[in-house]
């Protein structure tokens, strides 16, 4: 199981970073809900060494889906549309340890999870959105399938589903495969270095960390793989998990190198940047909201919040994550984010007693 690293007071600007949060320097934009992993008054969370969110995606009618890691793996469903407010745990996963994918297609979900059992990519059903949890309690927990794979041994890096929805993408640590969500079939593609996190492009390719400091690009429509597609621009790419971020009205990605430096990418242009430099690392969860700024995690131990506007081309430091409604908490380390339906942006708290925080940033003037 993986362990959250402490936080060394002895780093450059950890003391000074301590204080600020002491001394309440919370987030100074827009407004955090950090939501329980539970039906509030209802159901109970999930446990505490079992809740860190490693994974999530959203679904075509806004519900979110995500995935734990800790002493077990959880999958979960986010609902916060219509008069529902909750988070449903779908069930524990046995012999799983960690979730690194989540991916929605348009009737089933898959979740990559690795354990002692090795790695297994778990299928079901998504849920239908309730229309009143108050009046009508009708959600059971239904089975997972099991996917057989020929790469159990194998542990799961990262996986996306294509823009059509109607497959996911993954890689283990040495190949690519796809799983068909209308037959729960898994198929290799073929060998490559699976290191870093994947993306889905502005025209639909799938991106990777390729050797010789590329990416290489799969087709889903064809299912060509092109090995040493794209070269990454001057930086420092050295990092494993290489985050990514998608723009929803175009595609456009963004990601950072390793020491901080944002850039963007569209297939038919290439990189751009770089456009910033994110003052803390390792740059955590990214998302997208509707009016094409960035909002971002960084920092090791104690992360802040930060956020990229590119028609001025500036970083922002938010502050630490605050959630004041109903209870104050903090949060410190995020594993994974999505844009909501509505704009909002949210994350997955990589944390003890993790919550998914609901982010609603500042409306801005019609720009």
């Amino acid at each position: 199981m993986s362990q959250r690293k402490r936080f060394d007071l002895n780093q450059p600007g950890a003391r000074e970073l301590a204080d600020s949060i002491v001394h309440g320097a919370a987030t100074t934009e827009g407004t955090l809900v950090a939501f329980p992993t539970c039906f509030p008054g209802v159901t109970i969370p999930v446990p505490m060494d079992e809740s860190r969110i490693t994974a999530m995606d959203i679904c075509d009618n806004g519900m979110v889906y995500a995935g734990t890691s800790g002493y077990a793996s959880h999958l979960l469903v986010g609902m916060f549309h219509g008069i529902t407010g909750m988070v449903f745990d779908m069930g524990k996963v046995e012999g799983a340890e960690q979730c690194t994918a989540m991916c929605c297609g348009q009737k089933r979900f898959v979740a990559a999870v690795n354990g002692p059992r090795g790695s297994r990519l778990v299928a079901r059903d998504l849920e239908r959105l309730p229309f009143d949890l108050i009046q009508e309690w009708g959600i059971s927990r239904q089975p997972y399938t099991i996917v057989s794979t020929p790469f159990d041994k194998e542990p799961i890096v990262h996986a996306v589903t294509d823009v059509s929805r109607q497959m996911a993408i993954g890689v283990t640590g040495r190949r690519l495969f796809t799983f068909d969500f209308a037959s729960d079939t898994c198929t290799t593609i073929g060998d490559i270095p699976g290191v870093a996190r994947l993306a889905v492009g502005s025209q639909g390719g799938i991106f990777g960390l390729d050797d010789n400091r590329t990416l290489w690009r799969f087709d889903p429509s064809d299912g060509r793989l092109r090995r040493r597609a794209v070269p990454l621009p001057a930086g420092a790419w050295d990092q494993p998990r290489l985050p990514w971020s998608r723009r929803t009205a175009d595609g456009m990605l963004y990601t950072v190198d390793n020491q901080g430096r944002l850039f963007s990418f569209c297939e038919a242009n290439g990189f751009n940047g770089p456009l910033a430099t994110i003052p803390l690392m390792p740059v955590g969860a990214m998302a997208v909201t509707f009016d094409g700024r960035l909002f971002l995690s960084a920092g090791e131990g104690i992360a802040r919040l930060f956020c990229f506007d590119p028609l001025p081309g500036t970083i922002t430091d938010l502050g630490v994550a605050v959630s004041v409604i109903e209870r104050r908490r903090y949060g410190y380390a995020f594993g994974d984010a999505v844009t909501g339906r509505d704009g909002e942006i949210v994350f997955g708290e990589d944390d003890n007693l993790g919550h998914l925080w609901l982010y609603f940033p500042r409306i801005l003037p019609q720009r």
